[in-house]
């Protein structure tokens, strides 16, 4: 049916029309876990940082956060991958120390001076910062570090973990309908990949191009997620028009926003489905306004002008028609009174009905694509299209700086990574790898002034914290099975990958909380809109158990979602650097103040939690359980700072 272009972008999640599929987050211990390891010092520190205290942090509209605020917006608080040859090369060549890059800007910042600097550095281009990885940044220089990672290649994927765990298997389980496992999968790639910017830009990319599993339901579900994960992965470095290509074709999309079956105009009134072709304009290329290469609106008159039409909706929907299922080399199987695929068809792009494709013109954006068109040769040229649109690089470009970076670049950070994207150096267009290393490597991204900037940062999503927290601490599966479910609930983290509530992703880019000081000083700040009380509440209450115990898994040595005698904290931490200095609570904070918050915590902040530490007796004969209690209270004090939180 024809649709109409979507409001103003600050419309809220809360009325998406996505169909939820129920989550489904683990098993809960029958008896919860003591928090007698809490004393009343440390919980009320807990308390306290929670709602901004502490010293530091007050000076930030994004840091002064308060559950009991008066403020209520405060109170709401296995695709092949593209081959790696020559993305290092350029992240060298273009962005090396010292030298010009893309702009012919001479970059200040390429070696950290400090051990703090390259932990900032590494929590923005990846999950998290290690000893090791810390030392190979001071070594390497900034670009040295992003050009090894680019060239790592990815050891597994998330499909084929699937099949290695015994997730494909038609039988009592009915994995071909449970949706859950590629959570696991996906959650096992983010805690244990050796990729890691390539699967940071990866999740980055998914908020972007925003597939949700709650949206789709079908056979072999968490087959068709996992390979929509891989893909996103495989591409996520290599050139912007191949990833736009698979994103097109890919079953997930297909099915989410319902090219999968959108056929041509028929008599009788049928007309192709227009939400791809709108949500590809709006949200994964070239935004709502037309934008100059610095990523401000074109205006008339004082007003923005509009970047597309209805009319460019419902042409391009033409392009993407005749689209479904691809069988190829798939098998049926009777299985349940159902006939039931493979898993095969979940990999593979859709296959094309040429006699249900549009044979009409196609006008969109400027470009005529003639009736009679055949549909492969009419999708290139629409892709084409959308890829050279001058707004692209202003308009990915920014969204990838605040995924990873900062909410508000200024206009000069956005129009140099813009460059970037228009042209690597070697006069490619929509290199990702040149403008994931614009990114990171550009000055106002390294520049030590960021971090006294009250509106410098951004709010630290709390699926990348449970990212951060299980990489630092070497969260392992004693069974191997890594059954780490959904976490979206609000009970959780209120997040999770690949769960997002709609299309628009868990928050918009350019989502302003109401009534606050970031709305008054013409901020945004996105990760905000997931920030209620529940969630607040729910995020610190679920760490308190998982910081100590880790995460309640049911029948952690079996495949199948169930409980039984064998259920227990199977996915848990180790803390093994930590452990010898759990008697020093100045020693342990201050190594958690360097790998969970670059050293950002202020010096009041760190006297609040040493003291509340100190108030747990401990010495070197202590049992290693009453060592972790500190541990676990120290985790929590600096995962609930503010000053961890807004990630500077």
């Amino acid at each position: 049916m024809t649709t109409t272009l979507h409001p103003d972008p600050s419309t809220s999640l809360a009325n998406s029309d996505v169909p939820n599929v129920e989550h489904d987050s683990g098993p809960e211990p029958a008896t919860r876990p003591s928090t007698a390891w809490l004393t009343p010092a440390a919980i009320a520190a807990a308390a306290l940082e929670a709602c901004g205290g502490g010293g530091g942090g007050g000076d930030d509209p994004a840091a002064s956060v308060s559950a009991s605020s008066s403020d209520p917006a405060l109170r709401s608080l296995a695709a092949t991958p593209i081959p790696a040859a020559g993305l290092a090369a350029i992240a060298k060549t273009s962005y090396a120390g010292g030298s010009a890059g893309p702009l012919g800007q001479t970059r200040a910042y390429m070696v950290p001076a400090t051990d703090q600097e390259a932990s900032r550095f590494l929590q923005q281009c990846q999950f998290h910062a290690s000893d090791g990885d810390i030392a190979l940044v001071r070594s390497l220089g900034y670009a040295g570090y992003l050009a090894q990672q680019f060239d790592v290649v990815p050891a597994n994927n998330a499909w084929t973990w699937l099949g290695q765990h015994g997730y494909g298997v038609l039988d009592s389980n009915i994995f071909d309908f449970t949706p859950y496992q590629f959570d696991f999968a996906v959650w096992y790639q983010i805690i244990n990949s050796k990729d890691m910017v390539r699967k940071r830009v990866t999740l980055a990319l998914s908020e972007i191009f925003s597939v949700s599993a709650n949206g789709i339901d079908y056979f072999w579900l968490t087959y068709i997620m996992a390979n929509w994960f891989d893909m996103l992965s495989s591409y996520s470095l290599g050139t912007f028009r191949a990833l736009l290509d698979k994103v097109s074709l890919h079953l997930a999309m297909g099915m989410y926003l319902n090219t999968r079956g959108s056929q041509k105009a028929d008599a009788n009134g049928r007309q192709p489905d227009e939400n791809f072709a709108r949500e590809v304009m709006q949200l994964m290329t070239i935004g709502l306004v037309q934008l100059n290469a610095d990523g401000t609106p074109v205006v008339s008159g004082g007003v923005p002008l509009d970047s597309y039409t209805q009319s460019d909706v419902s042409n391009l929907a033409r392009v993407f028609t005749g689209y479904d299922y691809n069988w190829t080399a798939n098998v049926m199987t009777w299985f349940n009174g159902l006939q039931t695929p493979t898993t095969t068809f979940t990999r593979l792009p859709m296959a094309l009905n040429a006699s249900l494709h549009s044979p009409e013109q196609i006008s969109f954006l400027g470009t005529t694509i003639p009736a009679g068109t055949d549909a492969e040769t009419a999708r290139q040229t629409a892709l084409d299209t959308l890829t050279n649109h001058a707004n692209v690089g202003p308009f990915i470009g920014r969204q990838l700086i605040q995924r990873l970076v900062t909410s508000n670049p200024s206009a000069a950070y956005v129009g140099r990574v813009a460059a970037a994207f228009a042209n690597n150096g070697r006069g490619v267009r929509g290199d990702l790898a040149a403008t994931v290393a614009a990114v990171l490597l550009d000055d106002e991204a390294r520049s030590p002034a960021g971090l006294s900037n009250p509106t410098w940062g951004h709010l630290r999503e709390p699926m990348l914290r449970m990212a951060q927290w299980g990489r630092t601490f070497g969260l392992n599966s004693a069974a191997g099975s890594w059954k780490m479910y959904d976490q979206s609930l609000v009970t959780q983290l209120g997040q999770s990958p690949l769960r997002a509530p709609s299309i628009f992703n868990f928050f918009r880019p350019g989502y302003v909380p109401p009534d606050t000081t970031i709305a008054t000083a013409g901020l945004v700040a996105p990760e905000f809109q997931l920030v209620n009380e529940s969630t607040v509440s729910g995020y610190i209450n679920y760490m308190v158990t998982v910081v100590r115990y880790g995460i309640y898994v049911g029948a952690p040595d079996k495949p199948q979602i169930t409980s039984d005698a064998s259920d227990s904290f199977d996915l848990a931490a180790s803390y093994t650097n930590e452990l010898p200095l759990a008697t020093n609570a100045q020693a342990l904070v201050a190594r958690l103040n360097l790998l969970l918050a670059a050293g950002q915590l202020s010096a009041d902040t760190v006297t609040l939690i040493v003291n509340a530490l100190n108030a747990i007796p401990l010495t070197d004969s202590s049992s290693t359980s009453a060592k972790l209690d500190r541990i676990g209270a120290a985790v929590l004090l600096v995962m609930s700072s503010p000053e961890y939180l807004v990630q500077k």
